[in-house]
């Protein structure tokens, strides 16, 4: 599959927090960009008619994003953003901290499911995504951490075990996007996947007794 060139205007993306006009022109990018994906998924996504959609210029429209992987990860963290916010709101309510987080993360994956289009044209930007959206694709990272040890209810600094745990759960439900996007798990597979994974969630044990 043939994809965009980058554009060399790469280097001017604003480095600098953008002004109330600025943010508003951003929201309107991905704005269309949901819009197109959610309609056609990954190949709907083409620059100039997210520019047409959104009513700037093409070479405004890559300055804030130069390719079309850096929107669409971009659009993957602006859901979870929204995602963190609605769970903050209405938390998990389960006792135990695995159950929590189990269904905190079905919650995230219902909210993909009601978009397939848009969920494929995300995860396929992940994938795809080399060096130079690094920096986006760690914050979509650190975005699902974040939901992760919130629905955990740690009250402190989290463990290197329990961050090891984390990346784990991180990577399965990852996995699990993929292989349902794909046909080859059902959402009965990928709850079964998601609780199995989120039990290396446990007590921390207590210290050794002399």
């Amino acid at each position: 599959m043939a994809t965009e060139p980058r554009s060399p205007l790469a280097s001017l993306a604003p480095a600098t927090p953008l002004t109330e006009r600025q943010e508003a022109r951003r929201r309107r990018i991905l704005q269309a960009t949901t819009q197109l994906a959610s309609r056609g998924g990954f190949d709907a996504v083409q620059m100039r008619e997210v520019a047409e959609l959104s009513s700037v210029a093409l070479g405004t429209l890559y300055r804030y994003f130069p390719s079309k992987v850096h929107l669409l990860v971009a659009t993957m963290q602006d859901q979870l953003e929204h995602l963190h916010e609605t769970l903050r709101k209405r938390p998990p309510t389960d006792q135990d901290p695995a159950a929590r987080v189990a269904q905190t993360l079905m919650r995230a994956f219902r909210a993909m499911q009601r978009e397939p289009h848009l969920a494929d044209a995300m995860v396929r930007a992940l994938t795809f995504a080399d060096r130079s959206v690094s920096a986006e694709v760690d914050t979509v990272s650190r975005l699902t951490t974040a939901i992760v040890l919130d629905a955990m209810g740690l009250t402190g600094r989290p463990s290197p075990e329990q961050l090891s745990a984390v990346r784990v759960i991180e990577h399965t439900w990852h996995s699990a996007l993929i292989t349902w996007l794909s046909g080859r798990a059902s959402i009965a597979q990928v709850k079964i996947d998601i609780e199995t994974v989120c039990g290396l969630i446990g007590t921390p044990a207590e210290p050794a007794r002399a």
